[in-house]
This record gives structure tokens, sequence and C-alpha cells, in this order.
């Protein structure tokens, strides 16, 4: 969602935001126009091993973008290649990959999606040698102010969480990686103790767990994780039992990481800047807390919000960004218990640090500053965990996303 806790652009989230979508049609137009120049083709040596990343953005607000855009990174030297946007979509605030790497999916955060209220997701085919975007089709989020799409490990379906009223919705995917309408949507319920900000049910992620049989929905209105079954085959989402679990009243979840070992998730809290440890029993789709810790440094006295959390491909580290310290937050991860132990702050060169990315190797981290249109990239140290900032920052207005997948080689002649 835009950010509430930290100048949320009440411009964009209360005024311009709310504009209606001329139809389907005129969406999937504007989805398919590209104002940059993408990737020539490229040599199979040239391709490899680098990393094609998408960034998500605003289209609405103070620097509004052209949608979504493409870079390319070399993870082995950090150096990243600019290729400007590729897909006009209306405030693409958050992308999800298929596997295999053909389609990605956009959620349009906006307040109306043909001329009802929600929010919609598009579908956009990934051009295998450019990398441009071409719209395929789109379909409504069935819920107003959708801020987090992921895609199941079949491929089959695209899960939704609806910030505003507290929705989430799966989506099924045809064979030709169109969305069908939503096959199940499920709407939160209640509240918790801050009346401002959690008077109602905010659905901020949903993310599926490695067997593909849950899917964990962070709700910053309810301070909790709520579990789902997820049916892959039908596209349905049923709670599960237990059907959820907490964290500390006023602590407003927000996003969430699965360890790479299965046995851990860690819930990153916007509101109280806390890391949260579970134990996640996988048979069950259970969570039991193991500890909570303060993502700011105990000096700290300012007013700071958490964003985003990922778990180093390697297991050994967990990164939390912070908005208002402005900084990412690194912490060892015990592989046997799962507990974190601080391991320092870095500053992200930029405001507002809101959502950042880890290539797949493990060697970088970028780290996206909403607030001052730039992107920033770190080498992470492998043996600390420590990031080392590399180049000079990307400039991308209103940065809020990033997904990577493998630059594909071009095809034998």
């Amino acid at each position: 969602m835009p950010d509430s806790s930290v100048n949320r652009r009440p411009a964009v989230w209360m005024g311009s935001l709310i504009r209606a979508f001329a139809s389907a049609a005129a969406m999937a137009a504007a989805a398919s126009a590209v104002a940059g120049e993408a990737p020539s083709t490229a040599s199979r040596d040239e391709a490899k091993g680098t990393y094609w990343a998408y960034v998500g953005t605003y289209t609405e607000g103070k620097s509004p973008s052209q949608g979504i855009y493409l870079l390319e990174l070399d993870p082995a030297s950090g150096k990243v290649t600019e290729y400007g946007p590729v897909a006009n979509v209306p405030n693409p605030s958050f992308l999800a990959i298929r596997p295999g790497g053909k389609e990605l999916y956009a959620v349009s955060e906006v307040g109306r999606f043909n001329n009802k209220p929600g929010g919609g997701v598009t579908a956009l085919a990934i051009h295998p040698i450019t990398g441009k975007l071409t719209a395929l089709n789109q379909e409504s989020s069935v819920g107003e102010g959708p801020c987090h799409v992921a895609v199941d490990r079949t491929g089959k379906n695209v899960l939704v969480a609806n910030y505003n009223n507290g929705v989430v919705a799966c989506l099924p995917i045809d064979e030709a990686g169109r969305l069908r309408p939503a096959s199940s949507s499920i709407q939160h319920e209640g509240s918790s103790v801050d009346r401002g900000r959690q008077g109602g049910p905010h659905a901020h992620s949903i993310n599926v767990d490695p067997s593909n049989r849950f899917a964990l929905a962070a709700d910053l209105g309810l301070d909790k994780v709520l579990v789902y079954r997820l049916d892959a085959e039908k596209g349905t989402l049923t709670p599960n039992d237990p059907p959820s679990a907490s964290v500390k009243p006023g602590s407003g979840p927000r996003h969430l990481a699965f360890h790479p070992n299965g046995r851990f998730v860690y819930v990153i809290s916007e509101m109280g800047n806390t890391l949260t440890a579970f134990a996640y029993d996988g048979e069950k789709g259970e969570l039991k807390e193991i500890e909570a810790v303060s993502t700011l440094p105990a000096d700290f006295r300012g007013k700071s919000y958490t964003a985003d959390v990922h778990v180093h491909p390697s297991g050994k580290f967990v990164y939390g960004s912070n908005r208002g310290h402005d900084s990412i937050a690194i912490f060892a991860i015990d592989q046997a218990t799962g507990k974190l132990t601080p391991a320092g702050h870095v500053p992200t060169g930029g405001k507002t640090p809101r959502n950042f990315a880890i290539d797949p190797t493990g060697s970088c981290l970028l780290a996206e500053n909403q607030g001052s249109d730039t992107i920033v990239v770190f080498r992470i140290d492998a043996s600390t965990g420590g990031l080392t900032r590399v180049g000079e920052p990307i400039k991308v207005p209103m940065p809020v996303c990033i997904q990577m997948i493998p630059r594909p080689t071009q095809p034998p002649e």
C-alpha cells in the first residue's frame, strides 16, 4: 500500500489515485505501450549470468513514473544496465513472475477498476529476447487497494492481497498465462488496538509456503498472519486450523519471508518496527513465535516504519528495511533455532526505502528509495552479511518493488 505512516502520499492515495480505468481494453493498451528502449538481442555469452530486474512503481504522486521499468543486473560486478519503462501499467506497486519466467503479473493499486470500486491485476507476457512486456489481459483484484501479488509454485494461480478492505483472492491462470476471474476470495474480519490504523482489516501481503499447500497472509489491521489451505488445482483458499498466528498488539504485520529450510518464517511489522521469528510446521500450516526483535538501533528516537523483509539464499541472514531511519537492518540467523542476532544497519543512500531485493545468487541487494527516486546496489559479504555500496544510484521514479529472473539466453540458430 502507499506509505501512510511515512508521508503516505495523500495526494495519491486519497485523491488522484482514485481514478477509474476507462475499460479493461484501454488498460491493456496502456500496458502494451513502451516508453523506453528495451535490450537488444544478446549472444548466449552476453546473457550468461545476468538477471532481468523488473521494477514496480507508482504512476501518480510527487514524481510519477511510466509504469514498469527494466534493469539488467550482473551480480558478479554489481553493474546495472538501465532499459527504462517497458509497460505503462497504472500504479504497478507490486509484481510477481510466473515459474518459467514467461509471464509477469502486476497489481494496479487504484481506487476503481472498470468503473467499479476496487483494483486490478494485469497479466503481461515477457519477450524472451528483449524483455519487453505485452499485456495479455486484466481482471479485478476483488478488493480495494491491491498491494501485493504472488504466483503459486505450480504457476496455476495468482494470489492477491487488497489492503483497503482486507480481502485476499485467488485468480486462476490459463495455459496461455492469461488471468481468469477470481475463483476464491476471503474477507478478513476484525480490528486491533490502534483505532486510527487498525479499525478494520488491512491485508498487506500473501505468500505461498514451500510445499504449495498453504498461503500465509499478513494483515496489518488485525495484528495476525492468517493461514489458508491452498488447492492449486481448484484455485481455492480455505481457512486453516489453526487459522492464524498473532504478533504483539499494535505491531502491524506487513510482509514475511520463509527461510530456505522451510522451518522458519520471519514477519516484519510496520508499526512496531519489529521482526518476529516463527517456527513453521509445514505439515499443519502452523506458526509458533520464537522471538521478536527491533529493527532499529537502541538509541534511535525518531519516527520510522518498516517495509520489506528477505532471507538470504544461504539462510544465514535476514534483512529488513526501515523507512525513516532509512536503513537496511541485518540479522544473523541461528540455523538450529531460527533466533536472530543483530548484525548492524546500513544506510540505503536515499529516503524511504520501501521494498528491496536480493539476487538469486546472493551476491547483491538492491534497495529502492521511494522518497528519493533511486535504487542503490550493495555487495553482500557472504561471511558476515554486511553490505557495501556499489556504483552510483539508479534513477527510477517512485520505485517500490523489484522482481528478478535470469536473462534468457538466445536460443541456438
